[in-house]
């Protein structure tokens, strides 16, 4: 991995209103730890560096601070972001030695179609795309490739299946799973209730009974009176 200039200035302050102030003037805040020191408050050109890591392949960089202090080799350990602008808010350098080994995630990338989704219609799942590695800051890779094309249904890739460069040693598990072939999912139409059986009307009884009786009543004609 290439080493990238990056011009840097001390902070005489932290916190939130010097790092604002720098955001103002067009620089990035950040610090730099490692080795045992303090953290020390640093500036970088926002321009300058947002240059620069276009360059960079991977999601990793290794970077030459140019300090008054004098230069520094680290690598970029966070690149905070603003949640709604995301424009780049602060950086956290980790320094690093050539002749040391680092801890790094890397990315995964997967490469082919795996014989289970051409021919057998399954589903290729990605379970991770990155995994931790240790090596010399200088050997960190851009990437790990995952050949899926090997996988039927029900088949699955892991961390140890990958191709390491040399000097690269593999941190995370190596029975971590990173790709699955899984079966086509079957959708079943949901089946229609059966209508229930609308219930009989209840019979007015009573009412019905009222009705008879009204109906089998004589009225009295006029002028006639009811025998006692």
């Amino acid at each position: 991995m290439a080493i990238v200039p990056l011009s840097g200035a001390l902070r005489d302050r932290a916190g939130k209103g010097p790092a604002r102030a720098a955001r103002r003037a067009g620089d990035i805040p950040g610090v730099l730890y490692g080795h045992g020191q303090a953290a020390t408050p640093l500036t970088v050109n926002q321009k300058e560096f947002i240059n620069a890591i276009r360059h960079v392949e991977g999601g990793n960089m290794i970077v030459s601070l140019k300090l008054s202090n004098g230069d520094k080799t680290a690598l970029v350990r966070e690149v905070q972001l603003d949640p709604i602008s995301h424009d780049i808010i602060h950086l956290d350098f980790q320094e690093v030695s050539l002749t040391e080994t680092v801890r790094v995630q890397v990315a995964v990338h997967f490469t082919g179609t795996a014989t289970g989704v051409k021919d057998g219609g399954g589903i290729l799942e990605t379970i991770a795309r990155q995994v931790e590695v240790e090596c010399l800051a200088t050997s960190i890779p851009s990437f790990l490739e995952a050949d899926v094309s090997a996988l039927e249904v029900g088949d699955s890739l892991h961390a140890s299946d990958l191709k390491l460069p040399e000097g690269v040693t593999l941190l995370t598990e190596g029975d971590q799973t990173i790709a699955t072939c899984v079966p086509p999912t079957v959708y079943e139409a949901p089946v229609a209730a059966e209508a229930a059986p609308t219930a009989a009307e209840p019979e007015l009884v009573a009412a019905k009974g009222k009705e008879d009786k009204e109906e089998g009543e004589e009225k009295p004609e006029k002028g006639e009176k009811e025998k006692k």
